[in-house]
């Protein structure tokens, strides 16, 4: 039987696929592999705790700037001086710390 060239053109993508494959496994390989040595911190945990900390700053700020702009806002609206804006300033205060608790509170580690 003659082979076709779609024969042909199965059996190089077969080949090109199992190259491709044995690259891709010896990257996955090379990228578990610790790269930090003892005492040197791991890029991955430094970046993972400066987004915990940008997170917990960002919600925190967040929470007194919305207390602080309703409060404000309920001001203008009822004709009076800072009365709500300090109300409202201290619960968004309050709602900010809670927010920072939540977050410190999760457990840390891998998940399973």
């Amino acid at each position: 039987m003659v082979a076709s060239p779609s024969d042909d053109d199965d059996a190089a993508m077969r080949a090109r696929l199992k190259e491709l494959s044995g690259a891709l496994d010896s990257h996955r390989r090379a990228a578990e592999a610790p790269k930090a040595g003892p005492g040197v911190p791991s890029p991955n945990g430094m970046g993972q705790a400066m987004s915990l900390g940008f997170r917990v700053m960002s919600e925190f700020v967040a929470a007194v700037v919305v207390g602080g702009f309703i409060g404000w806002v309920l001001d203008r609206w009822l004709g009076i001086s800072p009365a709500m804006l300090i109300v409202f300033g201290a619960l968004g205060t309050v709602a900010g710390f809670w927010n920072v608790y939540r977050i410190a509170a999760q457990p840390t580690g891998p998940r399973r």
